[in-house]
């Protein structure tokens, strides 16, 4: 199958793209703009394999977008390009609402076009599948509630509400053209090549220099960890197997409060790293709580139930493996790690909160 995976220069794109070329016989184009937190780096191990490509580009340029199209002949669309930070769209949504609301908009017109042009059997076989958020959901307030396809939408900061937003316009346009879409919400994610802004590389990150580590709030938020790569498997199994304009919640079964997640960095760390920093007796001491983020929900939770049942997924790391895998890949990484916050990327969090004196 030809497969065109927009955003797949980013953490979750680029894990789908070596799944793919390592695991399967599938062709993948690459369609990524190449923001701050798209890193061609994490491509290298398929970057030179015949059945990859990679395309520059914006997926608010509906006819570049088309001419693409057009030439690569695509079976399915990936859609992962988005701006994907909770802090960043607090700071700056218009990138948000661009890319995300826009730009979604933008690739579904050139897809339809696309789309309708195929033969019958091609455009009955043909899927978009647009790739989403837990955060769309909003807040669980019980502690026994989980996200399932049919909670209702509640976004709380600019970014889960640009991602709702991109969800319902894709189900628009199969309810009213009958384009073949499958969309996917998904945990938190973490693993190798993560962008150093999200918590768990920066907490790595931070701690092997002997930096603050800041935690918002009491750092009692709940987030369900999904390991990337089993993502990427997820993903393969929803666009191959899904069930036209079906919804599927993609979790890892692992819930944590962030500050048990921050402690058992710091414990993995005294083992596989106990040559500390100068000054640093514990990785635990560096341990900072800083201001909350506006809005911030305390918990998010997903019930995986419908792909396990329908489709025969679920993960294969518990929390556990994952961290110690993740851990162990930065520590074995360092110098993929330093190119990243040689550019723009300065280490910080960005948000409402004066980082300057708690982060590099």
């Amino acid at each position: 199958m030809r497969i065109l995976v927009t955003g797949g220069a980013g953490f979750i794109g680029s894990a789908l793209i070596r799944h793919l070329i390592q695991n399967t016989d599938h062709e993948v184009l690459n369609f990524d703009k190449l923001t701050y937190a798209g890193n061609l780096e994490s491509l290298v191990s398929i970057a030179t394999d015949t059945r990859y490509e990679f395309v520059q580009a914006d997926i608010c340029d509906q006819s570049q977008v088309s001419a693409v199209l057009g030439r690569f002949k695509p079976q399915a669309i990936m859609h992962l390009a988005a701006e994907s930070h909770v802090d960043r769209s607090i700071d700056g949504p218009s990138e948000f609402i661009q890319t995300n609301i826009v730009g979604t908009y933008s690739l579904l017109e050139a897809t339809r076009g696309y789309w309708l042009t195929l033969p019958e059997a091609e455009r009955a076989a043909f899927r978009f599948h647009h790739i989403s958020t837990d955060e769309v959901y909003g807040d669980l307030h019980g502690v026994d509630d989980l996200f399932t396809e049919t909670t209702p939408y509640a976004p709380s900061s600019p970014y889960s509400a640009s991602k709702a937003a991109s969800d319902h316009l894709v189900r628009a346009w199969q309810r009213t053209d009958g384009l073949p879409v499958v969309v996917t919400n998904c945990s938190n994610n973490y693993g190798p090549f993560h962008f150093p802004e999200k918590l768990i590389p920066l907490v790595i990150l931070n701690a092997l220099k002997g930096k603050a580590l800041p935690v918002y709030g009491n750092g009692l938020q709940v987030r369900d960890w999904l390991f990337v790569e089993d993502h990427a498997r997820a993903l393969l199994k929803v666009v191959t197997e899904g069930v036209v304009g079906e919804t599927y919640n993609i979790g890892g079964h692992n819930e944590q409060k962030n500050i048990d997640v921050v402690r058992g960095i710091c414990a993995l760390l005294e083992e596989l790293a106990p040559q500390k920093p100068e000054g640093v007796a514990h990785y635990a001491d560096l341990i900072t709580f800083v201001v909350d983020r506006p809005g911030h929900d305390q918990r998010y939770a997903i019930d995986a139930g419908k792909i396990e049942r329908e489709l025969g997924w679920t993960p294969e790391e518990t929390f556990e493996t994952g961290l110690r895998k993740t851990v162990q890949w930065y520590l074995d990484n360092q110098d993929w790690c330093q190119r990243v916050q040689d550019g723009s990327y300065q280490g910080q969090r960005l948000g409402f909160t004066d980082h300057k004196d708690l982060i590099a």
